[in-house]
């Protein structure tokens, strides 16, 4: 069994769409697993609703989602950030509304627990110190899990030794994680639609059962197109320049 696992796509149709064909080429067919974050951002939420749903993608619920349907305040969000989830909130359809509002903030996969945050504060708590780590940890009732919400691939390694109890690194293209038998880890795919690793490319990530891997991929996609939507929608011209430097 090979399954895609995305995170952060924000409303971005086109590297969603290279994602999705760079899973199918990598035979990743058999489930397509969703961090949160589907929407925000980006200039085509309702595409990427439409896409993933198409896809039969097993999502958990991000802050952007839930702020974009009411459910989460955008009072901590910086101006950009709250400008685009005010004009996500008049793109989307009735039933876009009840698909987010439908949505789980923590999910349970053969063996993963998939969350968009952290354990401790699902959908708010960025997964970057040894801190939120172990307190994830913690709360982990399953061998493997999987966080979104930093737009960065990591990993964090369980070992135990002390002061830390953990380890975390950086994930770059191509990295292939074991995940062995009485190995407690967490992983982060990534973001597919705004990369902030310095990669502009769109990050996900590939389980594969039967070689028991988390394999980590970038994928080029027509960022000048998407810059394109999020100007002509009106959007903050800063969330169009990031695309291209990653950040």
């Amino acid at each position: 069994m090979r399954i895609a696992i995305v995170s952060d796509v924000h409303a971005n149709l086109a590297a969603l769409e290279a994602v999705l064909r760079h899973a199918e080429a990598e035979g990743a067919l058999d489930g397509l697993w969703c961090l949160g974050d589907m929407v925000g951002y980006g200039p085509q939420p309702c595409e990427v609703l439409d896409r993933l749903r198409e896809a039969g993608a097993r999502p958990v619920a991000g802050n952007h989602d839930l702020a974009a349907v009411g459910l989460v305040s955008t009072e901590d969000f910086n101006p950009a950030a709250a400008a685009a989830v005010h004009w996500t909130a008049r793109q989307l359809r009735d039933a876009d509304r009840r698909y987010i509002e439908s949505l789980p903030q923590v999910r349970r996969e053969e063996g993963f627990t998939l969350v968009h945050g952290t354990l401790r504060w699902p959908v708010w708590e960025y997964l970057y110190s040894y801190d939120a780590a172990l307190a994830h940890l913690s709360r982990q009732d399953t061998p493997f899990g999987l966080v979104g919400h930093t737009h960065i691939p990591m990993l964090v390694v369980e070992d135990g030794r002390f002061p830390r109890g953990c380890e975390l690194f950086y994930l770059q293209d191509g990295a292939v994680v074991e995940l062995r038998p009485g190995r407690r880890l967490v992983l982060n795919p990534g973001s597919v639609g705004q990369p902030r690793d310095g990669d502009p490319r769109a990050s996900y990530a590939i389980y594969d059962s039967e070689a028991g891997t988390f394999s980590l991929h970038r994928v080029e996609y027509d960022i000048a197109a998407t810059q394109k939507l999020i100007e002509e929608a009106g959007l903050p011209r800063w969330l169009s320049e990031r695309l291209a430097v990653g950040r």
